[in-house]
């Protein structure tokens, strides 16, 4: 598959590290877990949304646009990082943020990926829970052309065809890694949510005909609402990449069982996984994303889904930034293992 055709800015650190997690492994006795680590892309530092902006950021320079306007929640991974790469390329950054948690506290709304928007120079601006965030961005690209300059919407996620491109690469990455350490993957596990990563990986690994099956433990939406999401963006990448129709329905498998009570609010499930992944392997999870896949994983195999001797990857989305805006979540989490004074 020729990526190279598809204009491409690198700002990624790749092929991103693919390691054995032993000691989690032998805690939860199932299956072989090893962790594809995309929080190491490098920028901003790290994440799933490099892999995309670096077509979707290509794509807007061809454009020849001198603005990018992004959206997501106030704790927005994917807005930190168009921020960053924005900055990289000289461009302005508009970003909508949507207050999706109510009574969120301070550090929410203020640190982490927040803190840094702004130390990246991105304009930030906020809008309720609910709003046509599509629309929202319409209309701040109204105001920037009214005022002459040329801006570029990037969907929220970096989730639409380009940005998808950049799983499609990280499908192919993947499978030569395994290639090359003699490693059969059995399971490919991520968390899901704007669509744009499981849809890039399904066309890849589906397209070279990997046999690597996908589940994406959704942080969102319902299980038949996400497969719906992520199969139209299967469809439109193939479709961009010449292959269209090329994936069956079939491929897009999702799990909506760890949501819990909403998008970005913490569980039992994801505060125990972030504390037994740090623990145990010294990897930091995000909590509304990677914590949530790594959970679903987690219970899966307690319930006997995986099986001994299976080899599973997770993937790693990045987002540990984030946890400075949840710090609160942990305190009875971490009761044992005191602060100071």
């Amino acid at each position: 598959m020729n990526l190279a055709r598809f204009p491409r800015h690198r700002f990624a650190h790749l092929p991103t590290p693919l390691e054995p997690m032993e000691r989690l492994s032998q805690h939860l006795g199932g299956p072989n877990l090893w962790i594809k680590r995309d929080d190491c892309t490098g920028l901003a530092s790290g994440g799933n949304k490099t892999r995309k902006l670096e077509y979707l950021m290509a794509d807007a320079l061809a454009q020849g646009a001198d603005t990018v306007i992004t959206q997501g929640a106030v704790q927005s991974n994917h807005a930190r990082q168009t921020a960053a790469a924005a900055a990289r390329l000289g461009m302005a950054c508009h970003i909508i943020l949507e207050h999706r948690i109510d009574e969120a506290p301070g550090e929410y709304l203020k640190s982490g990926n927040v803190f840094l928007d702004r130390l990246f120079g991105a304009y930030l601006s906020d809008c309720p829970g609910g709003t046509d965030m599509n629309a929202a961005m319409a209309k701040k690209a109204e105001e920037l052309k009214a005022a002459g300059k040329k801006p570029y919407i990037i969907p929220g996620g970096g989730s639409n065809p380009v940005g998808a491109l950049g799983y499609v690469n990280c499908a192919i990455e993947l499978v030569a890694q395994a290639n090359e350490m003699g490693l059969r993957i059995d399971h490919l596990v991520h968390a899901t949510g704007s669509a744009g990563t499981q849809a890039g990986l399904v066309t890849g690994l589906e397209a070279i005909r990997s046999g690597i099956p996908v589940l994406g433990i959704s942080v969102r939406a319902p299980k038949e609402k996400q497969e719906e999401n992520v199969f139209a963006l299967v469809e439109k990448t193939a479709a961009h990449l010449g292959i269209p129709g090329a994936i069956v329905r079939q491929s897009v498998k999702a799990n909506a069982d760890y949501v819990g009570q909403g998008y970005g609010i913490p569980t039992e499930g994801m505060l125990e996984a972030l504390r037994l992944t740090a623990e145990m392997e010294g990897i930091i999870l995000d909590p509304v994303y990677s914590g949530k896949g790594m959970a679903g994983l987690i219970d899966l195999i307690r319930k006997g889904h995986f099986k001994k001797g299976e080899n599973v990857v997770f993937l790693h989305t990045g987002g540990s930034v984030g946890l400075f805006g949840y710090t609160g979540a942990f305190e009875e989490t971490l009761a044992d293992r005191p602060g100071i004074a």
